[in-house]
């Protein structure tokens, strides 16, 4: 702990919202006479004193709010990413709605952007953060407990030891619905292209495709870990369609590697969905112009990220501690899933045509 008063205690003990004390102590408008002597009080009692870098916010932009996110990707990996740019809108919606700011960066390792959320902090660059990409025994979250910095992270509550407010969808479940729809369909045997396997999200993923298979009766699942990148993705496909025991199904960690999933199944000859049925998490737009059109696992990404900003500011302002589940992800057949073997069957609906399983299919 640095020990430096923070505008939250001020609006605490005034009884106030941190944008009150805000307006209040940089002599804006917004804020009654009696209200700002009772903040200007409760800081005296504190010893609160402004950082320079807080004074350089003020006069830059009276009254806002600055929010930061650090993510550990390469920037032109990240550019290629469609779930990424439509989390980012999704938070951006939400601070154009209060006249608020993003401060992105992009960085090598966990240790760096551990690093980068203090200076931010100590600097008070940013009113909280955003954490993403969660992995098991994250040292990121007791790192930010111990700064006292407003964060909320991206990824389920078990993963931030209950020291962070939660935003997350429910991983388990929609592994489940995929795997019991392909099981529905004839196939038996279910690979996974996964990504890194030290995320949180990953090994929920990996627990959940290896816990239905077995309560489904089917072959043992293969999941093959990478780095979410069209590259990796294509040459985890390879592997398992040059293995002895060939998948009829693959499922795909992101709409990317699915993509690539589509290519290599060429390559051997293999047509999609009569040999080889593919689905791809994060739904997106390129799902749907691929041929066939990608079934995939689709979620509202931008609504995603607009409620974990939404959760965000819930904690700067001190509205409790909130978290909250997402809609979980609803699969959405289209034409690259079909029962093993279907050469011969009509053609599935076209992606205009497409519609999500129904609820009575779930559980």
């Amino acid at each position: 702990m640095s020990g430096r008063v923070t505008i939250r205690e001020v609006a605490a003990l005034a009884g106030v919202s941190a944008g009150a004390v805000s307006l209040a102590l940089n002599d804006r408008p917004g804020v009654s006479g009696a209200t700002r002597e009772r903040i200007r009080a409760a800081a005296q009692q504190l010893g609160w004193v402004p950082s320079q870098a807080a004074r350089s916010l003020a006069r830059l932009a009276p009254g806002s709010d600055t929010v930061g996110l650090v993510i550990t990707r390469p920037a032109r990996q990240l550019g290629l990413e469609p779930f990424y740019m439509e989390f980012i809108s999704g938070i951006q919606s939400v601070l154009e709605e209060r006249s608020a700011t993003l401060l992105l960066r992009l960085v090598r390792d966990r240790e760096q952007e551990t690093a980068v959320h203090r200076t931010w902090w100590r600097t008070r660059r940013v009113s909280g953060s955003v954490l993403v990409d969660l992995t098991e025994a994250d040292p990121r979250i007791p790192a930010l407990a111990a700064l006292g910095m407003p964060a909320v992270a991206a990824g389920h509550p078990g993963l931030t030891g209950g020291e962070l407010a939660a935003v997350w969808t429910d991983d388990s479940a929609a592994v489940q619905d995929a795997v019991r729809y392909l099981a529905m369909l004839g196939h038996r045997r279910i690979a996974r292209v996964g990504g890194a396997p030290d995320l949180g999200h990953t090994a929920i993923r990996t627990r959940a495709l290896a816990a239905v298979a077995e309560q489904l009766g089917l072959e043992p699942p293969r999941s093959v870990p990478t780095d979410f990148s069209g590259r990796a993705g294509a040459r985890a496909t390879r592997m398992l369609l040059a293995s002895a025991h060939r998948p009829t199904a693959i499922i795909y960690d992101n709409d990317i590697m699915a993509v690539a999933g589509i290519s290599v199944a060429a390559e051997f000859g293999l047509h999609v969905p009569a040999d080889l049925s593919l689905i791809a998490w994060d739904d997106s737009q390129l799902c749907r112009l691929t041929h066939p059109a990608l079934s995939a696992m689709s979620h509202d990404v931008h609504g995603y990220g607009a409620l974990v900003a939404r959760t965000l500011f819930d904690v700067i302002e001190h509205r409790g501690t909130p978290a909250g589940p997402a809609p979980t992800p609803v699969l959405v057949p289209r034409g690259s899933s079909a029962p093993p073997g279907a050469a011969h069957r009509p053609p599935p609906p076209s992606s205009a045509d497409s519609r999500p399983v129904p609820d009575s299919f779930r559980g």
